[in-house]
């Protein structure tokens, strides 16, 4: 069958398809739609879903980066939809290809089943165990402190990373680099009480030691975060994890008081930005 003529003023979207419910195997469908200047991926699929194809599925709501829900697989690369242009992903034929992020199962089209990636996340406590009594006014962190939290924070839960990696591919059971940031984000918090309780969890085969250092999360990442700099963290503090909570008991004696002169233990390991 020849292969159908493109127009420069229209770019191809093939999109991979798969209906659990009537589809025996997944398969990619193409669709045209305009190649304007300003059109992100999540305006060229809302086109397609408007205008050609009702049927297809896919999650989004934020439409602004932050909320995570629109993670997908697009030219091989987990990212997000919505900030991404569409002419800065087409090939040389104006071609782009979307499929879902990897490794997951397949709810319908793009749409993914995230309950092991939720489920995990769940694992590690991501909450916050604050000490039984709190300040009158405030708990006095220092900046080293609120430096070494403050990148993890920024963490969406996208799970463009958890999708990225390898280890994942091959062990369900593996906490992943979503959660595990997570971990690390509990357990540089200085006003936290079960950082020995934390990283009894994640220091094991199925946590901060199952990680094989491919940087495929890294690479993911849309925030640019750096998760496998908190793994190696994590790695070191569940060496010596004893250690580390006698300093988490003696810095939650002074956490209600004026900050001491030098950084405290809970400052060590800050998750940097990736350049």
């Amino acid at each position: 069958m020849a292969s159908p003529v493109r127009s420069k003023s229209m770019a191809t979207v093939r999109v991979k398809r798969f209906n659990p419910d009537s589809d025996a195997k997944p398969y990619m469908q193409e669709f045209q739609v305009p190649n304007l200047q300003g059109t992100t991926l999540l305006d060229a699929l809302h086109r397609i879903k408007h205008e050609q194809d009702g049927s297809l599925t896919f999650r989004r709501s934020c439409r602004h980066a932050i909320c995570g829900s629109c993670a997908m697989n697009v030219n091989g690369r987990n990212i997000l939809v919505c900030k991404t242009p569409l002419q800065g992903q087409l090939d040389r034929k104006g071609v782009v290809t979307i499929k879902p992020l990897p490794y997951l199962p397949i709810i319908k089209d793009l749409v993914v089943d995230r309950s092991t990636f939720w489920n995990e996340y769940l694992r590690v406590k991501p909450w916050l165990v604050p000490p039984a009594t709190s300040p009158e006014r405030e708990f006095r962190m220092s900046p080293e402190e609120v430096a070494a939290l403050h990148n993890a924070e920024t963490c969406i839960m996208c799970g463009a990373c958890y999708s990225a990696c390898q280890v994942v591919a091959l062990n369900k059971k593996y906490i992943g680099p979503h959660a595990l940031l997570k971990s690390f984000l509990r357990v540089l918090d200085p006003r936290d009480t079960i950082p020995g309780e934390r990283l009894a969890e994640v220091g094991t085969d199925e946590g901060v030691f199952r990680c094989h250092t491919i940087f495929n999360c890294i690479d993911a990442c849309p925030k640019n975060l750096n998760p496998t700099q908190a793994i190696e963290t994590l790695r070191r503090l569940a060496q010596k994890r004893t250690a580390f909570e006698a300093a988490r008991v003696e810095r939650q004696r002074t956490i209600a008081g004026p900050l001491a002169a030098e950084p405290t233990p809970a400052a060590e390991g800050g998750v940097r930005h990736v350049p």
